[in-house]
């Protein structure tokens, strides 16, 4: 099994509350005195309260097209992506020269060399170290990430392995899109980055020593839906990257998910009701409440994920990995009990993580 061993995130120091945000990008999305009844609707119902940025929110409207934007994220990517590891190797217990595998995932900015690679010598990583830099998956790669951890440390269990997260969604907001895509993107996603050290079998922590210890990952499924490839993703043109995200991502959880959760547990002889901690990706009000729909879970099941959007915004890939570190820090599951990690992205797609505490 997988030891998860730490979970560490890091957010930009620019942090403002939603009503700020909803200013700003009436001023870059929407033309001079529209009519903004729309953007501020769709801003108050995101139940976002505050989000950070990967820049002071006055430089957003300074940005000169993609490569700008681009350049920006590779700065603050290295900062954050430097921090968050440092920090979860620091609450592992472990050093730079332990990891034997980087996993860096992102869908938000273009970097070659990679992130991953620009953070071997700031951070005093091995040159031989691993690395492993995906790009594609979205909101769906931090679920994704365990997952291909939990994979490769089944094949090498004495290893030390690391998955990056790093999303600057505000670096997306296209200049003039006032597509209603383009606004509730600007409503709910935000930005920062997060950390997981993960240590296979014959580097497990004891875990009589430390009552902290993580959860082991037992199992993990993805399922790819067929016929969605226009319900989430990127549109590629001259000005970057601009957000497909169709109104009926709920309808395609409500049709899928719970199937999906079901038999997974199923698999394993683990029933829905024997599940204590439920840590989902915070994908937006509605998605919450279809899979709390479909799940049937009790009152507070999600809380956690209700506070990180609220706090945080949808952070794509890093939400799921900072619901599971707020889990860790503020409610950790009783020692032999279960948890289901849940996230869904492009593709469109799923992916489920089985945990033990």
């Amino acid at each position: 099994m997988t030891h998860i061993a730490a979970v560490r995130c890091a957010f930009p120091p620019n942090r403002y509350a939603q009503a700020e945000l909803t200013d700003m990008a009436a001023r870059v999305c929407l033309p001079p005195d529209a009519d903004r009844r729309l953007l501020d609707r769709l801003h108050r119902s995101a139940r976002v309260e505050y989000r950070n940025l990967a820049l002071p929110i006055e430089d957003y409207e300074k940005l000169d097209g993609f490569g700008a934007a681009n350049d920006a994220y590779v700065t603050a990517a290295v900062e954050l992506g430097r921090e968050s590891v440092r920090a979860a190797l620091d609450g592992a217990g472990l050093v730079p020269s332990d990891v034997d595998m980087i996993m860096f995932t992102s869908v938000t900015g273009i970097a070659v060399p990679s992130i991953d690679a620009r953070l071997v010598g700031a951070l005093g990583l091995r040159p031989d170290v691993k690395r492993l830099p995906v790009f594609g998956l979205g909101c769906v790669a931090g679920a994704a990430g365990i997952a291909r951890l939990h994979d490769y440390l089944r094949g090498w269990p004495d290893h030390v392995a690391v998955l990056l997260s790093v999303e600057l969604c505000s670096l997306t907001v296209q200049r003039g899109d006032g597509s209603p895509a383009g606004l509730v993107a600007s409503a709910l996603f935000g930005d920062g980055a997060a950390a997981v050290v993960a240590c296979g079998d014959g580097r497990a922590p004891d875990e009589t020593d430390d009552p902290a210890a993580g959860p082991v990952v037992v199992a993990t499924r993805s399922h790819l839906y067929p016929d969605s490839e226009h319900v989430m993703g990127w549109q590629v043109g001259g000005d970057g990257l601009r957000v497909v995200l169709d109104a009926g991502v709920p309808e395609v959880v409500r049709r899928y998910l719970a199937d999906d959760v079901h038999a997974f547990l199923g698999d394993h002889g683990v029933t829905a009701g024997e599940v204590s901690a439920w840590v989902c990706h915070p994908g937006g009000p509605k998605v919450l409440e279809a899979v709390s729909d479909v799940l049937d879970l009790p009152p507070g099941a999600l809380d956690v994920t209700w506070r990180s959007l609220a706090a945080h915004g949808n952070l794509s890939s890093s939400s799921v990995l900072h619901v599971l570190g707020e889990t860790l820090a503020t409610r950790r599951p009783e020692p032999g009990t279960w948890g289901v990690l849940i996230a869904m992205g492009p593709g469109f797609c799923s992916e489920l993580v089985l945990l033990r505490w």
